[in-house]
């Protein structure tokens, strides 16, 4: 790259940026994740902290042409962008990427959509401005080395804000200039701590992260200024959040390689922290092949890297988040159940005597194989567990990965049947007219009727509001 900072490269891209220089591959790659992260915010949409979210923008915003999801509701598209950013993240079965170990699709998704809708853009102008975003935000999240996020920095509070304002400067048609304005804005204003893990806090932030962006653009749109340097500068990104560390080369990717593809999304196939689920998968294994009893296990320990015991911060959780970081809860509840779904998060099931019994017998611990060279990268989030039986050997089983990992994808059914599950829960029978606006959505020529008519059907099941 010639661009004298990280930001005025990242604009030029952007406002470069074309239909045509996507390949299908890719189009396809985000047109999954979109469905993804729709049916999630639906689901999402029923939860008590959405319900704060949308109460709050209902009665400050301004009406708009963006539909809040789940409700009938249309407001501006910052307001918009925030609600449904918070919907898509308040049950934690949105997508990862190991670009940042950034939550992408929740808080760009929803920017990209409101904004679309505000400007009754296209299917396609939406699924590019959506892939815009996502590039964007992963090349930053490359960039780090994962230096931000080993120092507490909640990445998807930090780096949202990028991801959402580049999809708003792209479908506002914003030249290089005004994009590396909105990107400047946008960088400057970030922030977020994994304090907020286990609480409220955490929906709520990828909301703010999502409504920031929007607003970034929209005042670049206006003429408003931000610093182009805002990575380089002294007191800016690479100096106070990342120790100084910043890899240039990931941004000259852009357009050549995708980072939707490689290291890729993970599509998650449980309402959990990522952090438990290779550890999950290793010992449903390990039950499926020697067929023990729950009752004989002595003792399960999952030998994890450091980053999965700085994330799964609760041994003995006692609400829906805590229980949502903390492996205990995520190896005992799939044992018991064979499983994790969202009717697992029920707080009645949370109190049950033989969960409790059964979580207190799992151990987290950091062996020497995370000491050694390049294991960490090949198994970021990976677990080496040992089940310790009554009366029988020892058996354990390592997982580099979970299943819905972008190394092992889970399946195009398996992606729509989630996509019913979480929908259906709240919309009933639009769920499946939905699924089929959202595969075709290259092809949709305005995207302001979108989500429009599939408002919370009453007749269906209220248990999510009480999650």
């Amino acid at each position: 790259m010639t661009e004298t900072t990280a930001i005025t490269g990242l604009a030029r891209w952007i406002s470069g940026l074309r239909h045509e220089h996507i390949p299908p591959s890719i189009r396809q790659l985000a047109s999954n994740c979109l469905v993804d992260t729709i049916g999630v915010a639906i689901a999402g949409s029923a939860t008590e902290v959405a319900g704060m979210a949308r109460a709050t923008a209902v009665a400050n915003a301004a009406p708009g042409a963006a539909v809040l999801i789940g409700n009938d509701a249309m407001l501006t598209a910052p307001a918009a962008a925030f609600v449904n950013a918070s919907a898509a993240h308040a049950l934690d079965f949105d997508d990862n990427s190991y670009a940042g170990f950034v939550h992408g699709s929740a808080v760009i998704a929803p920017a990209a959509l409101a904004v679309a809708q505000q400007l009754n853009a296209s299917g396609s102008d939406l699924l590019s401005a959506f892939i815009a975003g996502s590039e964007c935000e992963y090349a930053i999240g490359a960039a780090t080395n994962s230096v931000l996020y080993d120092q507490g920095w909640w990445t998807t509070g930090v780096l949202g804000p990028i991801g959402s304002c580049a999809a708003t400067a792209w479908l506002l048609r914003l030249d290089q200039t005004q994009t590396a304005s909105a990107l400047g804005l946008a960088v400057a204003a970030t922030g977020g701590l994994k304090a907020c893990f286990g609480t409220d806090a955490k929906a709520l932030m990828a909301g703010k992260a999502a409504e920031a962006g929007v607003m970034a653009a929209l005042l670049a749109a206006q003429g408003a200024s931000g610093p182009h340097d805002a990575f380089e500068h002294w007191n800016g990104f690479n100096s106070l959040f990342n120790h100084g560390e910043f890899d240039v080369a990931m941004l000259e990717r852009l357009g050549s390689t995708w980072f939707m593809a490689s290291p890729g999304v993970d599509l998650k196939r449980m309402p959990l922290c990522l952090a438990s689920h290779a550890a999950v998968d290793a010992a449903m294994a390990l039950q499926a092949q020697y067929q023990f009893e729950v009752t004989a296990i002595e003792e399960i320990v999952c030998d994890v890297p450091q980053v999965v015991i700085g994330n799964l911060i609760y041994d003995q959780p006692d609400t829906r988040q805590e229980a949502q970081f903390s492996m205990p809860f995520a190896i005992a509840v799939s044992l018991l159940y064979g499983s994790v779904t969202l009717k697992h998060l029920d707080p009645a099931i949370l109190q049950e005597a033989r969960l409790r019994e059964l979580m207190a017998r799992v151990k987290m611990t950091v062996g020497p194989r995370w000491s050694r060279a390049g294991v960490c990268e090949a198994a970021p989030e990976g677990a080496n567990v040992t089940i310790k039986l009554r009366g029988r050997a020892e058996v354990e089983q390592f997982r580099s990965h979970a299943r819905g990992a972008a190394q092992y994808p889970i399946t195009q059914r398996e992606l729509e049947d989630k996509f019913m599950q979480c929908s259906g829960a709240v919309v009933g029978s639009n769920a499946g007219r939905l699924l089929s606006q959202l595969k075709a959505l290259d092809s949709v020529p305005a995207v302001r009727s979108l989500l429009t008519g599939i408002a919370r059907d009453n007749s269906v099941s209220d248990a999510l509001q009480q999650a």
